[in-house]
């Protein structure tokens, strides 16, 4: 790498870190870059924020991936099999599951709080009701982001000592957007 590192090689090799399942080591990071911490820290901000960059541009990733693989006309039934393969897609995630599993209160602070992946997950499903055309009565980012609550919610009960109910998180939200015009 010549020059000093960008904040994207920054978010790379905090990416690297997370796919391999391990912590994301500010130290070691700032380190393996050639930074001193305090560069680190004026880049990508404290780990929190690193990690919620890294986990939105997983999720990012993930559903593009997810939404690029499913055809069929636009409408209702084509948005809930995105959502449904996209929350099933996700639950399997080795590294976010050795994350929850490892640190449950930075997982729900990071994931579940509003941050970084709230934000993008609800730029991602707001962008995907409006190309399928559905319209509601309410602002369409204000139903993204019910969208991705409900899914929170029981795609990560396993951190309340239960386990994904994935079909029931589908159909609450099929009940939610069965509202569109």
């Amino acid at each position: 790498m010549s020059g000093s590192p960008s904040t994207d090689d920054v978010v790379r090799a905090a990416t690297e870190a997370y796919l391999r399942g391990e912590s994301i080591d500010m130290s070691a990071l700032a380190a393996e870059l050639g930074l001193s911490r305090a560069t680190l820290y004026r880049r990508v901000g404290n780990h929190e924020q690193l990690l919620g960059r890294v986990l939105a541009d997983s999720t990012e990733r993930t559903y593009r991936a997810v939404e690029a693989a499913v055809t069929g006309p636009p409408g209702l039934a084509t948005t809930l099999v995105v959502v449904e393969r996209f929350m099933h897609t996700v639950v399997t995630l080795t590294p976010l599951r050795q994350l929850a599993t490892h640190d449950p209160a930075l997982f729900a602070k990071v994931i579940m709080a509003p941050g970084e992946v709230e934000a993008r997950a609800t730029q991602l499903f707001t962008e995907l009701l409006d190309r399928n055309g559905l319209r509601f009565d309410v602002p369409t980012t204000a139903v993204a982001q019910a969208v991705i609550r409900i899914g929170d919610s029981f795609m990560y009960s396993q951190l309340l000592g239960g386990e994904p109910r994935l079909d029931d998180a589908v159909r609450v939200i099929g009940l939610l957007l069965a509202t569109a015009k």
